[in-house]
């Protein structure tokens, strides 16, 4: 399931080529004419990420509200835009780097499953560190590719001449197909997708809890602190529980609690508000380098080449996640690996003893 960073990056890429834009919504499939008949002609407005969700906003307050579950995804065509700069900072950005940013060329892709590996160092991420990145080629960003490839399979870039005509036509189950002049998004397979009106978004963002990406940082410190407080529930239970924090999933849940060396079984109840603020900061500083670098990069500190790795191959990005019955790296100690609520935990039961 895609995780809070790959929300944001999806609102960043609407925001990018669809806000402003009159925009002709349908449902190839048939399954959300209704919907889709609400939002058809109407200006989108605004592109919002709350956690695992995602807001579309249109003239006259109408909003799409999508979850895209364990096997939605966004898939992209047209005039989006790819970026071709290493990482640089936002004040030293070289000027070919912003024309390939600013001149948008026609490619296709997905976005929203997650695990991208084997990729070149060409292939990597390019990201304006501070400014937030707007390539494609990276987790959580659109496959550029016209094909539904499976996760392992490598991404391969699409120039016009690849394309036969815009928009192209839909593949397979299309949910929703939302198309400007220039560029057209198509959803396929979510958990749910529902138009509704500015009371119905904020009844589904009252129910959520903070993200360090839209809730003022110290008011949602506080937030997670009095919900994990309260509740003698295991904080591996809690962290995946998106009503007291939003966004963290099995990944993140797995390396922030390693990071905080913290048993995943200890009650909420009974941590110290030190602990508890300490997994909010975390969590702020693990989503912006998801949001950054569009990888769950959990492992601070590498160097020039076990950064180019970890970038690489998810099996060198993680300290415990899809990594039972190997050394920890730390201690030595054997991953473990066990099931909670039927989602899998990882943990070193050493260091997070």
């Amino acid at each position: 399931m895609p995780e809070g960073h790959s929300i944001h990056r999806i609102a960043r890429q609407f925001g990018r080529h669809f806000v402003g834009a009159p925009v002709a919504a349908s449902s190839p499939q048939g399954r959300f004419a209704e919907g889709a008949a609400l939002i058809d002609g109407r200006t989108m407005t605004e592109s919002r990420a709350v956690g695992k969700q995602l807001f579309l906003e249109f003239d006259e307050a109408m909003w799409l509200r999508v979850h895209l579950g364990i096997y939605g995804a966004w898939d992209f065509a047209g005039a989006v835009a790819t970026a071709t700069a290493r990482t640089v900072s936002s004040e030293s950005e070289s000027s070919s780097s912003t024309r390939s940013r600013d001149h948008p060329r026609l490619v296709t892709g997905r976005m929203g499953q997650t695990g991208m590996r084997g990729v070149t160092d060409e292939d990597a991420p390019a990201t304006v560190v501070g400014a937030h990145e707007h390539s494609l080629a990276s987790i959580g960003a659109p496959r550029r590719t016209r094909l539904r490839m499976a996760e392992q399979e490598r991404e391969s870039a699409i120039d016009d001449a690849g394309l036969e005509g815009f928009p192209p036509e839909p593949i397979g189950q299309v949910r929703v197909r939302l198309l400007t002049e220039r560029a057209v998004a198509d959803l396929r397979g979510p958990t749910a997708c529902e138009v509704l009106d500015a009371t119905g978004v904020q009844r589904v963002i009252d129910a959520l809890g903070p993200d360090p990406l839209v809730d003022d940082l110290e008011a949602g410190e506080e937030r997670m602190l009095q919900r994990v407080r309260r509740r003698r529930v295991p904080i591996g239970l809690l962290l995946m529980d998106q009503s007291v924090v939003s966004g963290i999933g099995n990944v993140y849940r797995a390396e922030l609690l390693f990071r905080a060396r913290l048993d995943p079984h200890a009650l909420g109840a009974s941590l110290p508000d030190d602990v508890i603020r300490g997994l909010w900061r975390d969590w702020r500083h693990l989503l912006g380098v998801g949001v950054d670098t569009g990888q769950m990069l959990t492992m601070d500190g590498l160097d020039e080449e076990a950064r180019r790795l970890a970038l690489r191959d998810r099996a060198d990005r993680h300290w415990v996640y899809k990594r039972e019955g190997l050394p920890c790296r730390v201690c030595g100690t054997h991953i473990v690996m066990e099931t909670a609520a039927g989602r899998k935990l990882y943990y070193c039961p050493s260091c997070q003893g």
